[in-house]
């Protein structure tokens, strides 16, 4: 069964690699000089702050389990880190806006680096404070540096379009390429030159300082609402209002929850999904063969979104019914295959199947993010952007927590039923959101929805 993590992985690749090589002028869009250097910016400071993000993740419960801390203790560090994102999420968010979000991004790095460096006491309390800090960090990471990347593009006066190249290479780089690397280096520092646990954390924290370092030299600041008779509350209040009033802004942050969600959900689920009788699976390999599946969807992302036709809010309804299948393959096999009753052996067939299927959903991921972020810089207001990017966080962390407080209390198959239960809703909003996109004022009135 090994022979088949190999036959998937260079499968994907070889895909990934056709798709990029076999672009024509269709797929390209056509861009000025000034534009690439900027672009170009944006994704070399992105790709170290992901770096620095995805050398820390397949480590944090290893380093938690060689302090001696059990699985309830580590349970509710995790939990720590969800539920400051969630307290704390919104309020940095609206200072992002306010006080600017070049200012926020160099905060992010900041508060990273000084959790990574808590990493390396034992004490439980040190270790709570990093997970709170993370946390924080976690919500500007997924607001700040979208928020200032699209004020800047437009503050610049390029094309709309432009914006899409930017997210979909950016997922492309962050989110595939560099978790690649970073799981390999990560593998490096820790098993080949036996430094420890810990090492990635450092590395982390070098990257996110090399990151801080290029920020502070070659971005300019920009703001949401920097006027100054506005406080946190009339922000927050500002924010709520543009929710409640457009429906496309409170579709798109259900949509977002409810995939969200399910992918971290999944984050939890795949390792004992592929292993319910202690197999031996190479977590490491399988986790770059998930990112390149993820490189697989944001390169056909990219694609998509080069093109006027179909629109982001038509392919989307398909992406979702495709991801609520996949992950519908555990309950599936299931029924149909008998499970193995040998314990550590190699991936069963069922397994097998499984993995097929998180690829795929980890496809649609690929395809996800760039595409979620194109719909935000179309229907979210400029004023309020960070403040209402972590409004949408506050149900995908509750939900969150929640999951993780009962992983035990349900079976595997009921969580992945209601995941791909999220999917399927999470495809009919947006079905409603390319209804009302598509009426003549479907775009918003300029004034309405936008707060005080």
């Amino acid at each position: 069964m090994e022979l088949f993590y190999f036959v998937v992985f260079g499968a994907l690749g070889a895909v990934v690699a056709a798709l990029e090589l076999s672009k024509n002028s269709k797929d390209r869009i056509n861009t000025s000089s000034a534009f690439n250097s900027f672009k170009n910016n944006y994704l070399v400071v992105y790709s170290l702050m992901m770096a620095g993000d995805w050398l820390q993740g397949p480590y944090v419960y290893y380093l938690y389990s060689t302090y001696g801390f059990g699985k309830g203790e580590i349970g509710q560090l995790f939990i720590a880190g969800f539920g400051s994102s969630m307290l704390f999420g919104t309020i940095v968010g609206s200072l992002a806006d306010k006080q600017g979000r070049r200012r926020a991004c160099v905060t992010y790095c900041i508060t990273y680096i000084l959790s990574c460096i808590t990493k390396h006491s034992p004490q439980y309390k040190i270790l709570m404070v990093g997970r709170v800090l993370g946390g924080i960090a976690t919500s500007l990471l997924f607001s700040a540096f979208e928020s200032w990347l699209v004020a800047e593009h437009n503050k610049r006066g390029f094309e709309q379009q432009w914006l899409s190249l930017t997210f979909s290479k950016a997922i492309f780089l962050g989110n595939g390429l560099v978790a690649i690397l970073a799981g390999l280096f990560g593998n490096v520092l820790v098993d080949s030159l036996s430094l420890g646990p810990v090492a990635p954390f450092d590395a982390a924290a070098i990257f996110l300082a090399i990151g801080m370092a290029i920020i502070l030299s070659s971005w300019t600041e920009n703001f949401g609402d920097p006027s100054e008779n506005k406080d946190l509350l009339t922000q927050f209040r500002g924010a709520a209002v543009a929710i409640a009033s457009d429906e496309k802004i409170a579709l798109l942050g259900a949509i977002q929850s409810l995939f969200e969600g399910s992918m971290y959900t999944f984050v939890f689920l795949w390792t004992p999904a592929l292993s319910p009788n202690d197999e031996e699976i190479p977590h490491g390999f399988i986790f770059a063969t998930f990112m390149l599946a993820s490189m697989l969807g944001s390169s056909l992302a990219s694609r998509l979104m080069a093109r006027s036709s179909p629109r982001v809010e038509s392919y989307m309804q398909i992406v979702f019914v495709i991801s609520s299948a996949s992950l519908t393959l555990p309950i599936i096999t299931n029924f149909l295959v008998a499970p193995s009753k040998v314990k550590g052996e190699s991936i069963s067939f069922a397994g097998c199947l499984q993995l097929l299927g998180f690829c795929t959903f980890e496809a649609c991921v690929g395809i996800f993010w760039p595409s979620i972020m194109k719909m935000r810089s179309q229907y979210i207001p400029e004023e309020a952007r960070s403040t209402i990017m972590n409004f949408f966080r506050i149900p995908l962390n509750i939900f969150v927590c929640i999951v993780l407080y009962n992983v035990d209390a349900f079976p595997i198959t009921v969580m992945f039923g209601m995941c791909s239960i999220f999917l399927l809703v999470a495809s009919i909003l947006q079905r409603r959101l390319m209804a009302i996109s598509d009426k003549p004022n479907g775009k918003l009135d300029s004034n309405e929805g936008k707060g005080p």
